[in-house]
């Protein structure tokens, strides 16, 4: 700019050339000295600009834009460009602005990036240079502690912020190794270049490279990862082999930039080779661990051999042969005796009831892959779920998904084995070392202060981070598991109280919740609504702005374990209960009248009226002065009913397939045109404007017809007949029916659903899945007897 604004003075020095009102000339003829000096500066600044085009023996062109939005090149010597600006006799200062503009626009036409680099100040780049690597270093080391804490932070807080940070941090933590890798190898190479060239005065860029070198295998811990997190979500685990090349690629350049600073002046080259086998030993257990919970690994390590049964074609050959000689062949089928559940007891102690959990979880978790299980899995699961009360039941379910969790998205399955063990002892041991002989055996100062204290954080973080996941190791379920089982050991030859005795949150513990009245009054509107508009977030901004958590009470564990043993009561086939969504309880109740709610219509649209149906009863109970004295169950199926709509509203997918979403919307619509029109604010308020209805007579179908999916008056009809009851009779068929959806949810969601939420602080639907598994109410259970078997009986 500075060169472009001297040449706008000379040229007014030069004098008025022949344009007239609005228009500027530039013209550049021969005039003399000064003339050819102004010429030869324009030449060399527009070429700077990129609005010169050279070519070789051939006359300097300009390239200008015509009024037809052509670009057309003009000869130097002859060019004239004629310029308007708004009619305004321009100035010095009207040429900076449109040269400005020009230059830019030109460079991106012409697509010379280098010359836009070349707008960025000089010392900016120079900051750029010799700052880059500091700044990903402490951009790296931060990514890690947020994947170290957050990994293990998900895995019981749902919150969306939480999952967000961690998601960047995920995707940070590798490009940003991955760029410093590039960094130094670039750096190395440069002044590998210029070793034997070197004058005394780059002996500190040689040292500064090499100790960045150094550094070079820290990022190859980073890429390792911690213990907490390998996979972000289940397809991290499907790309096993994708990140097992990405890990091999650089590895390969953490090992060519050791290679480049080899031998070195100093000793530093022999500490980045522990660092670099720590690394190794990282990603290793990365990929591995990765590779281990594919899904397709993991169902070929649970399928077992091949079972080809009987040899059929053998018994009908013997079958024809003997009837072929005259014999009376009878035929006796004779089938594998049934050998007897295993007899639990309640087993005492953590470890023990751990250890009892994970031999449970070996055979469970085919659940998640969509496999089969066989009647004696059926029935040693029950004998122990069997000796169980609710709390315990729930938290050995509790303790089951946890493993789960850590199977699918930690390195648990690689470091809890002995060659685990041994692995992270070598590391840890290395990690050390390379702290002991950084401190001791190096000549730091040689180096600059700034980069010895980044050092020093690199080193120290790794080996804190080292500790910490040591710590955590030992305070999992998986150490009570293998002391007990390898060792028969407890807990109780640790020496720390924190080790002896730990407390941990397995999940979140709460259910989200979601009330569409609230959606319906607009309670919560948006903040910046044209905001959300703008970029498209304003539907997705709407369901976590109405959605509350509530903690899972101990009551409503025990409402729905007291169902299930209560239906396995009344009936021989406990899976019968995986076909009711609803009816068992209503014609147990004598509820003939509500049957229409459940058989008659499909699954999301029945959710959605018992939805409307209990918050019509449950805020219209507000006003009674009885409150406290009213039936259990009432919370509980308010819990369960808002639970439900969210799962309907937000994952879909985790429920029988149908138009949930649509029916959903149009019933918020509706309810919310009705609160406008009656000018309705409060929540019981609104209810008892519904039940003023009177939509028993005339059916809401009759009149709307079926174009609109709205289940808004549907749900008035159920809550009018509902509050024709007894109250305590009333929310003891409303506890019952929602607990049978519930099931009825649970069991129509493929394991891998489960799966994913597992990586989201966890969901009830999963607790309650798994733990009918275990009471035998799935249709898992395919296999009910062994092979049977033909005997001859011959006379």
């Amino acid at each position: 700019m500075m060169a472009l604004e001297m040449i706008l003075r000379k040229r007014e020095a030069v004098g008025k050339d022949d344009a007239g009102g609005g228009t500027l000339g530039l013209t550049a003829v021969n005039r003399g000295k000064p003339e050819r000096e102004y010429e030869m500066v324009l030449k060399k600044t527009l070429q700077s600009i990129c609005l010169l085009n050279v070519h070789p023996n051939t006359t300097t062109s300009i390239v200008i834009q015509s009024g037809t939005g052509l670009f057309h090149p003009h000869p130097v010597e002859q060019v004239d460009v004629e310029l308007s600006i708004n009619g305004i006799k321009p100035t010095s200062d009207h040429y900076l602005i449109f040269a400005t503009y020009f230059s830019v626009v030109g460079l991106l036409i012409l697509g010379d990036h280098r010359q836009l680099f070349q707008m960025v100040p000089e010392h900016v780049k120079k900051t750029w240079n010799e700052w880059a690597l500091q700044g990903l270093v402490f951009i790296s080391v931060a990514s890690q502690i947020l994947l170290f804490l957050l990994g293990n932070l998900r895995k019981y807080n749902p919150r969306t912020r939480i999952r967000i940070t961690l998601w960047c941090s995920y995707l940070l933590a590798n490009a940003v190794a991955s760029a410093a890798l590039g960094v130094i190898t670039r750096t190395s190479l440069d002044v590998c270049n210029e070793k034997n060239s070197r004058s005394s005065s780059e002996d500190q860029k040689l040292n500064t490279s090499e100790l960045m070198s150094f550094w070079a295998p820290f990022f190859l811990l980073h890429l390792g990862g911690p213990d907490t997190i390998t996979a972000y979500s289940l397809e991290d685990n499907e790309l096993w082999l994708r990140h097992l090349v990405e890990l091999a690629f650089q590895s390969g350049v953490a090992l060519y930039i050791l290679l480049l600073s080899w031998p070195g002046c100093s000793r530093l080259p022999l500490l980045s080779i522990a660092v670099y086998i720590a690394g190794f030993i990282k990603c290793y257990e990365r990929v591995q661990a990765l590779r281990l919970a594919n899904t397709e690994h993991l169902r070929d390590s649970m399928l077992g051999s091949p079972d080809p049964g009987p040899n059929y074609p053998k018994i009908v050959e013997e079958y024809e042969l003997k009837t072929s000689q005259g014999f009376v062949v009878d035929i006796e089928e004779v089938r594998d005796a049934v050998l007897p559940a295993n007899e639990h007891s309640y087993p005492e102690g953590r470890g023990a009831v751990i250890s009892e959990v994970y031999y449970q979880f070996q055979t469970f978790k085919r659940l998640f892959l969509d496999l089969i299980l066989t009647f004696e899995d059926r029935d040693n699961s029950r004998s122990y779920f069997r000796h169980l009360n609710s709390e315990k039941a729930f938290a050995a379910v509790e303790i089951e998904l946890g493993f789960a969790y850590d199977l699918f998205y930690t390195k648990a399955n690689v470091v809890y084995t002995f060659y685990g063990l041994v692995l992270r002892f070598m590391s840890v041991v290395l990690v050390v070392a390379i702290l002991v002989g950084f401190g001791f055996l190096c000549e730091i100062n040689h180096y600059r202060p700034i980069d010895i204290a980044i050092t020093y954080i690199l080193i120290t973080t790794t080996i804190l981070m080292e500790i910490v996941a040591v710590i955590t190791m030992l305070r999992s379920d998986w150490t009570d598991h293998w002391t007990l089982s390898q060792h028969k050991k407890t807990r109780d030859f640790f020496v720390f109280s924190f080790l002896k005795n730990p407390t941990k949150l397995r999940w979140s513990n709460t259910i989200a919740q979601l009330d569409l009245i609230s959606l319906a009054l607009e309670e919560k509107p948006a903040r910046f609504p044209k905001a959300e508009n703008f970029f498209g977030v304003d539907k997705y901004r709407v369901k976590h702005r109405y959605k509350t958590y509530s903690k899972v009470s101990e009551n409503l564990k025990a409402l729905i374990y007291a169902q299930f043993h209560k239906f396995m009561d009344c009936t021989s086939d406990p899976k019968a209960l995986c076909s009711h969504k609803g009816s068992f309880s209503l014609r147990k109740n004598e509820c003939d009248e509500l049957l229409w709610s459940i058989t008659e219509v499909e699954f999301d649209q029945s959710v959605l009226i018992w939805h409307v149906a209990t918050a019509l009863c449950y805020y219209s109970d507000l006003d009674d002065k009885d409150l406290d004295n009213l039936a259990d169950g009432r919370i509980e199926s308010k819990n369960i009913s808002d639970y439900l709509l969210h799962l309907l509203m937000t994952y879909p997918n985790m429920l029988p397939i149908g138009i949930g979403m649509i029916r959903c919307r149009d019933t918020c619509a509706e309810a919310t045109r009705f609160f406008r029109e009656k000018g309705i604010i409060g929540k019981a308020e609104a209810c008892r404007k519904l039940l003023e209805v009177d939509c028993m007579k005339l059916s809401p179908g009759q009149v709307r017809g079926d174009r609109s999916k709205s289940v808004l008056f549907y749900g008035c009809r159920v809550a009018l007949t509902l509050r024709e009851m007894e109250r305590k009779r009333m929310w003891r068929v409303v506890s019952q029916v929602w607990v049978e959806i519930l099931a009825y949810a649970a069991t129509h969601c493929r394991g891998v659903h489960h799966q994913q939420q597992l990586r989201k602080g966890g969901e009830f639907l999963s607790h309650v899945w798994l733990l009918m598994a275990h009471l035998g109410i799935t249709e898992q259970f395919q296999v009910y007897q062994g092979h049977a078997r033909a005997r001859f009986n011959v006379s």
